[in-house]
């Protein structure tokens, strides 16, 4: 988005000698450079004769919110100004945010004016910590937030400066100036700004491809980078000799299910074969395999079934997490995210705080199973163990580490860990099937449940409590024409906040007409 308008800025009250002064604020999160933005802008007017002042509110912006960076300018006449030190409601000029929704946090805490504020954002998107916590798809309308910003500000400058950045090998901070430069909402020529990067250093080059890329699609010069479509990778599966006979005797199996499902199973079983092997693989068509043989067309729960089976069985164990993280294919996506030269070294920490549960059933079933009853042993454990540790997949010694805990891959199935996932995905998908008899869409729902189990440790243990309450509401539904329906919604009701709040009030709506009615008097 590109929304271009001639700026008309009334600007806060005149200085001393009737010059008006300039507010800006500019709104930005951890490693987005915005201390380097604010010095950049503040030399810049400077350079064009003016008076300027920057302060900083921090926001922790790794964790509760950006931090605001303030700049106040106004034309040096000779005797100094007054500015303030922060910004106030109705009296910004120009806003910028450094990442889509904080402009629409700007718009809600008062900054962004109708007839007055210009708004520079970039239209890119980092989930804010409101929106991961939430069980199911938490990610704010980005559209709507667009449409707010085009109606809130006078001018709007707004794309997505991240790709701009990155595709010059640089950051965020240097697009945004080229907007802001674009914009036409400071009375500075292209050329100042283009010296002060240029006094700066440090990474010229890169910052001035990222600053004219900006300028010229804030300027209507070049279009803006358009949104592309995310999509995950597909594993690549680099299936040994020796296997290959019984890989081939899985695709023939794939080949022989309906049309419709054929897709879904292909990707759940390379994704099951890549997590643990080809057995696994056959366990998995096993269970699509039978919820094909009880299903018709449009075959809606023979697809469920091998979305959600892939799912269950690739539950994130200790050695999946530790497999993850040392694969090359994470190294390359971090790399990328973050932009690294070939000149930069890349520093790479990993958090880890496995709890005495996770300890205790990555172990072999027998000791697992002693080791969790002992109440001496988890004491133990608390007192010496139990603690959060940081992990450098970067060096030798912490690369071999996750390494060696990811490769206890083939006896996976010997640890209590898997034990007690085979018994849970058992029950879940023969009450699945069992229901097929009867209702096949209600045994699609069924199968779609696990999407509420995720992750591992509290996050885990959460999805897996309110799985079991979504799914006790079957027998409430048994029968019903809207039961599929029903079950749907309960879900969602699941799935829509952390706290589980909606997901009681939709189960006692189930109960309101599940119980018997009292027999008339």
């Amino acid at each position: 988005m590109n929304m271009q308008t001639t700026p008309v800025i009334a600007r806060r009250s005149p200085g001393p000698d009737g010059e008006r002064i300039i507010t800006l604020a500019a709104l930005a999160v951890g490693g987005q450079g915005g201390g380097v933005l604010t010095n950049w802008i503040t030399a810049v007017a400077e350079a064009n004769g003016y008076r300027a002042q920057s302060t900083s509110v921090a926001g922790v912006a790794q964790r509760t919110g950006a931090t605001i960076y303030y700049i106040e300018m106004c034309r040096d006449t000779g005797r100094p100004p007054v500015f303030a030190l922060s910004p106030a409601q109705g009296d910004v000029d120009i806003l910028m945010a450094a990442e889509l929704m904080e402009g629409g946090r700007a718009i809600m805490r008062g900054f962004v004016t109708p007839g007055r504020t210009t708004i520079i954002a970039s239209t890119h998107r980092i989930p804010a910590v409101a929106e991961k916590i939430v069980p199911g798809d938490g990610r704010a309308n980005g559209a709507d937030v667009i449409e707010a910003i085009g109606i809130a500000a006078d001018h709007v400058v707004a794309f997505d400066m991240e790709t701009l950045a990155k595709n010059a090998g640089s950051v965020i901070s240097s697009s945004l100036l080229g907007g802001l430069a674009g914009s036409g909402a400071l009375p500075f020529p292209k050329e100042s700004y283009e010296e002060v990067i240029r006094a700066s250093g440090r990474g010229v080059e890169a910052s001035l491809r990222a600053f004219n890329a900006a300028y010229d699609c804030a300027t209507g010069a070049a279009e803006p980078p358009q949104p592309k479509a995310e999509v995950k990778p597909v594993p690549v599966l680099n299936v040994p000799d020796r296997l290959k006979s019984r890989w081939q005797a899985l695709q023939s199996r794939l080949d022989a299910l309906p049309d419709a499902a054929r897709e879904m199973a292909g990707l759940g079983l390379t994704k099951v074969v890549d997590y643990q092997d080809v057995e696994y693989g056959a366990q998995y068509l096993d269970m699509v395999e039978r919820a094909a043989g009880l299903d018709q067309a449009p075959w809606d729960m023979t697809i469920a079934a091998a979305k959600y089976a892939a799912r269950a069985l690739c539950y994130d164990d200790l050695l999946r997490v530790a497999d993850i993280k040392t694969r090359a294919t994470r190294f390359q996506r971090v790399r990328d995210e973050v932009a690294v030269r070939d000149d930069q070294v890349l520093t790479l920490t990993e958090y880890f705080h496995p709890r005495f549960e996770e300890f205790s059933t990555t172990l072999p079933r027998a000791l697992g199973r002693q080791v969790r009853k002992s109440a001496w042993m988890e004491r133990v454990y608390g007192r010496h163990f139990d603690k959060g540790r940081r992990i450098r997949t970067d060096s030798l010694g912490g690369f071999l580490a996750l390494w060696l805990v990811s490769s206890l891959r083939p006896i996976r199935r010997s640890l209590l860990r898997h034990d007690s996932e085979m018994t849970h995905v058992r029950d879940w998908f023969d009450t699945a099937m069992t229901t097929a008899a009867t209702d096949r869409a209600l045994a699609a729902e069924l199968l779609a449940n696990y999407r509420l189990i995720k992750g591992y440790s509290d996050t885990h243990a959460r999805g897996l409590s309110k799985f079991a309450r979504v799914m006790a509401a079957r027998e409430m539904l048994d029968g019903r024409a809207d039961a599929a329906d029903w079950m749907r919604r309960i879900r969602a009701a699941a799935l829509d906040d952390e706290k589980g709040e909606a997901l009681d009030g939709a189960l006692a709506t189930v109960r309101s007409f599940a119980m018997p009615q009292a027999p008339a008097a």
